[in-house]
């Protein structure tokens, strides 16, 4: 399940470094409201067997803004989307942004205007294709061609050995983590956009690299809903690999 906010803002521009750090702490600033045993548990402890953070947001988007080269731009009405396949992170959020009329986005305030629930697709074909807004991060063996260990694991991108087969795990842990069928793959990557680096959540030193990706992936629909809700690749709660549409 996803929620979009629908806000406006005075400020005409975000720094490059609050595009997606900040998304993060809100995210358990609204669960800390909303849901304060649950978001305590996922912050200290993870979900499920891999421990890991099942929710993720996207980018703040701003359709009627002008794009100037090398700016953020924030002109006009602004959507931000969060998303978690558990319905009770959803709920939570829900809970705390019905009484929250401002988001502090790092520095900048946002004004909500409007909060709407957005099912999941159903995607009873069996498979979906999932086209990310925000880059999908991941991280292989560190293994050089040669098979030696060259660092301890590496940043790997797109079309590099190793990425198909780390994707796929991810997508299975995932599956794992929430009771669901793990019979997923990955059948093709479609599109790959450019690299890009993004600074994360606070506390969080340096930036993470990926890409913007289209996948085709099958899978039971209930996964595959579930996928869609929550994000390509890791690091999802940081605002990486977030699904569009």
């Amino acid at each position: 399940m996803r929620l979009r906010v629908t806000f406006h803002t005075g400020a005409r521009e975000l720094p490059w470094d609050d595009v997606l750090a900040p998304g993060r702490a809100l995210s358990y600033a609204l669960l800390e409201r909303g849901a304060p045993e649950l978001g305590q548990v996922l912050h200290k402890s993870g979900w499920g067997p891999h421990a890991l953070v099942p929710f993720g947001y996207g980018a703040p988007i701003f359709p009627a803004a002008k794009r100037r080269r090398g700016v953020y731009t924030t002109d006009g009405p602004g959507i931000v989307e969060f998303g978690s396949p558990l319905y009770a992170v959803a709920e939570g959020w829900a809970a705390a942004l019905a009484s929250t009329p401002v988001l502090a986005w790092g520095a900048t305030a946002f004004i909500v205007d409007k909060i709407e629930p957005l099912e999941a697709p159903t995607f009873s074909s069996g498979k979906a294709v999932f086209r990310t807004v925000t880059p999908v991060v991941m991280k292989s063996s560190g293994r050089a061609g040669s098979g030696d260990r060259a660092t301890r694991q590496a940043w790997c991108l797109p079309g590099e050995p190793e990425w198909d087969v780390y994707m796929q795990g991810n997508l299975r842990r995932k599956a794992v983590t929430l009771g669901l069928d793990p019979e997923v793959a990955l059948e093709n990557v479609g599109w790959v956009g450019p690299k890009r680096s993004f600074a994360v959540g606070s506390g969080v030193k340096g930036k993470k690299p990926g890409a913007c990706v289209e996948v085709m992936v099958s899978g039971e629909p209930e996964t595959l809903s579930a996928l869609h809700s929550w994000g390509l690749g890791q690091a999802n709660s940081t605002g990486m690999g977030w699904i569009g549409g």
